[in-house]
């Protein structure tokens, strides 16, 4: 068994964990692999969306999305298996030593059984998709969300205003280049001044209020900054089309 000593003693304190931690290290190395691929599924759906690709190609990435959480999930549980057997051989100290691999296999086993397709509104990149995803189209008007929002038959020039009032950053009042969201309330500013205004709170011993008038949020936080992929292709999209309609 990896782990156990020369000795046959028996005893626990013969064990070391040490080939174990590695290769848990290895595993969230793997973690972050699935990290970065569900990154690049995200990226090249929104390509789709804003080349107005057929949809089935959309849907194709959609599924490499659910794929890439559902093997996040699997590999998440295996390493809470792995740690909370050694944490429990470890507080116990048993005098003989156990079958660690049985026990990872129970425990996991037990971790898996209580999936459910919720878990999915756990795991922020997939979150973060299916979000960015919808606001893409919105801001594009597909017809597709026309229909579920309840918009078909509003007059498209007042979708493409009402989405240019979302270009500008409640902090500088320009329009925004690097955008990111609040994930508290769902407000969006310019990266570069939020993050300013914050640290300058923070600076004062102070909390940083959501600039956008009219929200009750009172504790704005770096780790609450994401980045709003759908909204910045949006206001470059748009740029481009102004630019090309000036010349």
């Amino acid at each position: 068994m990896p782990g156990r000593s020369s000795s046959n003693s028996g005893s626990t304190g013969f064990i070391s964990f040490s080939g174990v931690e590695s290769a848990l290290s290895s595993l969230k190395n793997f973690q972050n692999c699935i990290s970065i691929g569900m990154d690049t599924a995200s990226s090249v759906a929104l390509d789709l969306v804003e080349t107005q690709t057929e949809v089935s190609s959309e849907y194709s990435m959609d599924k490499a999305m659910v794929e890439f959480a559902m093997m996040d999930r699997e590999l998440s549980h295996y390493v809470k298996a792995v740690q909370s057997t050694i944490n429990h051989v470890k507080e116990e100290r048993p005098e003989n030593i156990p079958d660690l691999k049985l026990l990872v296999e129970k425990k996991f086993l037990a971790l898996q059984n209580k999936n459910s397709d919720a878990d999915f509104q756990n795991n922020e990149k997939f979150v973060q998709f299916k979000q960015q995803l919808k606001e893409l189209k919105k801001q594009y008007g597909l017809q597709a969300d026309k229909e579920a929002d309840g918009t078909e038959g509003v007059d498209e020039d007042m979708i493409v205003t009402q989405s240019q009032t979302n270009f500008i950053c409640p902090i500088t009042q320009l329009e925004m280049k690097k955008p990111v969201k609040n994930k508290v309330c769902g407000h969006t500013y310019e990266e570069e001044a939020i993050v300013r205004m914050i640290e300058s709170k923070h600076r004062r011993k102070k909390k940083a209020c959501c600039p956008k008038i009219g929200c009750s949020h009172t504790d704005v936080r770096m780790c609450d900054l994401v980045q709003d992929e759908a909204l910045r292709r949006a206001i470059e999209s748009h740029s481009r089309k102004r630019q090309r309609q000036s010349e």
